[in-house]
Formats: structure tokens, C-alpha cells, sequence
């Protein structure tokens, strides 16, 4: 809860900020190993990673395979809220044409307009709460493990700090209400 009420303010601070036209944006370039490595750990709670945490949890500890399924399919249904937010908002990422603003909805996909909020910084988010919530002595791994998730989104520019804020806030609150 405290994550939130930090989490959230910060992100409409962010917004303002961008919205006033600073540069939030870093604009790095990656090479090689350190160009894979950092996708890799950009991916952490997407469609191979959460799945196959459940499918290990399942296989693993049997007395939590209640919690598995519901964390992937908590994880799956922020993803799809997160989709929904970004088609109704239709915010365009950093480095593209208008970039920054907030353009209303659209049915079609369409990347470089689906920018608000970070659907894999929610889902690295809410997998992270669910699986800090079953193991307790992993919380620092699987934390570091969501953070470095959402901040590679913002440093790979492929979102804006509020854009990482914003999908952070919806994965936690989902991990809360679900995992209890």
C-alpha cells in the first residue's frame, strides 16, 4: 500500500513534467551481449516468464497451485486492462512523431501509439507481488527482478517514466487485492 501512495503521485508529477515538454527521455544505444541481456530482463513477466513460473510453482510446491493459477491468471488479466487503457488512451512512445501526447482511442493496434500505461512493467509487477507473497525469503529477487523490468522500459526508450509508473501502480494493486 505504501509503494502506491508513493508510486501514484510520482507518476502525476511525471506527467505534468512531460507534458511541460522536459526531455525525460534517454535515448541509449545497446550493443551485443549487453543489448540481449537487457531485453531478456525487459520480458520478466511476460507470456513465457509468467506461465512458466506457474507451471514450476504447480510442479514444485503443491500446496500453493491454487495461488499459481490465480497469479497467471491475475498477471493475464492486467496485461489485458493494461491493453485496454493504452487503445482507450492512445499515447505515443518516446522518439516517435508527436511523441508524448495522448491521441484518445482506437480499436487497431498500433505500437508506437500504446505507450500509457507499461503493460510489461504491470505484469512484472503483479507476478513479482504474487510470487514475494509464496516465498517471502525470495521478496528481494523477485522485486529486483520487476524493477529492472519497468526501468529497462524507460532506459530502452521504450515508454516514458510516468508510462512506467502507471503500469507499476496497476500490477501491485492487482497482486494486493488478489494475493491478499
Amino acid at each position: 500500500m505504501i509503494a502506491l501512495l508513493i508510486i501514484l503521485p510520482a507518476c502525476l508529477i511525471l506527467l505534468i513534467i512531460e507534458k511541460l515538454g522536459v526531455r525525460t527521455t534517454l535515448e541509449l544505444q545497446f550493443k551485443g551481449d549487453v543489448k540481449r541481456e537487457t531485453r531478456w530482463l525487459a520480458q520478466y513477466g511476460q507470456s513465457v516468464c509468467t506461465p512458466l513460473a506457474g507451471i514450476l510453482i504447480w510442479q514444485l510446491d503443491v500446496a500453493h497451485r491454487k495461488e499459481a493459477v490465480a497469479m497467471v491468471v491475475t498477471v493475464f488479466a492486467v496485461s489485458i486492462v493494461a491493453m485496454l487503457l493504452k487503445r482507450l488512451l492512445g499515447r505515443v512512445r518516446p522518439g516517435r512523431e508527436g511523441a508524448g501526447k495522448f491521441l484518445g482511442p482506437t480499436f487497431r493496434h498500433a505500437n508506437w501509439r500504446e505507450s500509457f500505461p507499461s503493460s510489461h512493467s504491470a505484469c512484472a509487477m503483479c507476478l513479482s507481488g504474487f510470487l514475494a507473497h509464496l516465498y517471502p525469503q525470495a521478496a528481494i529477487t523477485f522485486w529486483t527482478l520487476a524493477i529492472l523490468c519497468a526501468g529497462l522500459r524507460y532506459i530502452l526508450d521504450a515508454h516514458w517514466p510516468s508510462d512506467v509508473l502507471a503500469g507499476s501502480a496497476l500490477g501491485i494493486a492487482a497482486a494486493m487485492v488478489v494475493s491478499g
